[in-house]
């Protein structure tokens, strides 16, 4: 079965899942989702399959989260506004396998994702 992966190329945990599933042999479709932003209606899909809400998902850690938006009370359509206007501000790597799908820290959520 096919593997996505939402990739960032320059972070090192988001390497270390794509090289994990290149080398267990999976057939992998890597999106760089900040070359090429995903719809709205594609992350929802992806929201669903992680079982997860926009806030569930935002790096808070990020320098331009906590200068512009931490403190914020938006809506979680306002999260996702957001998020897809600041894509690097979506937590890395997720990693989807048919209608499941995990974020890739640690590397542990990706194994137990193909073992099930």
């Amino acid at each position: 079965m096919k593997v996505e992966i939402y990739h960032i190329t320059r972070c090192r945990k988001s390497r270390e899942a794509l090289n994990y599933l290149q080398d267990e042999g999976h057939e992998v479709e890597v999106f760089e989702y900040l070359k090429e932003v995903p719809s709205r209606e594609e992350f929802q899909k992806v929201l669903a399959k992680l079982n997860l809400k926009p806030s569930d998902l935002l790096r808070k850690g990020e320098t331009l989260f906590k200068e512009k938006f931490k403190g914020m009370g938006f809506n979680e359509d306002e999260w996702l506004d957001v998020m897809l206007e600041h894509p690097k501000l979506i937590e890395r790597p997720i990693v989807i396998r048919g209608n499941k799908a995990v974020v890739g820290r640690p590397l542990e959520n990706v194994i137990r994702l193909l073992e099930s």
